[in-house]
């Protein structure tokens, strides 16, 4: 009689294993999530450009108008600013807290190209846009060739 061993319950028992592991290794002795980490944490940040203009967008959830600098020096943007955590509430009525807490700084080099007088920003539902109009003289456009 031969024994057959079953890999795929073999996989099921290792997996249940890691899940042990990791759930022994982040919790904290009491059940609780762990610690709150605060410190830098960077926003994640889409740049599109189009003919006229370059789009900076940043996800800024849960930080106010007053907590962003946005500024331009040397053709360099840098966003900076903080999260802090509300004041009002209790860290111990948290079971998890995975949005990060502290500042952050991010830099992008701006191209020559652009208008630096009629930049705009916006904060809305959360994201920050940045609207970088390009000088009219370093827009492309289209030219007509005549065939003869």
């Amino acid at each position: 009689m031969s024994i057959v061993r079953d890999p795929f319950r073999d996989l099921s028992k290792l997996q249940e294993r890691m899940n042990q592991m990791f759930d022994q290794t982040f919790l904290r002795s009491d059940g609780r999530e762990e610690e709150i980490q605060e410190g830098s944490w960077s926003p994640a940040v889409d740049i599109q450009e189009t003919p006229d203009r370059i789009v900076l967008r940043a996800d800024l959830p849960g930080i106010s108008i007053e907590q962003i600098e946005l500024k331009i020096e040397n053709d360099r943007l840098t966003l900076k600013g903080e999260r802090i955590f509300d004041p009002a509430a209790r860290r111990e009525d948290f079971h998890r807290i995975e949005r990060p807490i502290g500042k952050f700084c991010r830099s992008f080099t701006l191209p020559r190209t652009l208008n630096q007088t009629a930049i705009q920003a916006e904060l809305k539902n959360g994201v920050l846009e940045v609207i970088l109009p390009k000088k009219a003289e370093t827009q492309s456009r289209q030219i007509r060739v005549d065939v003869r």
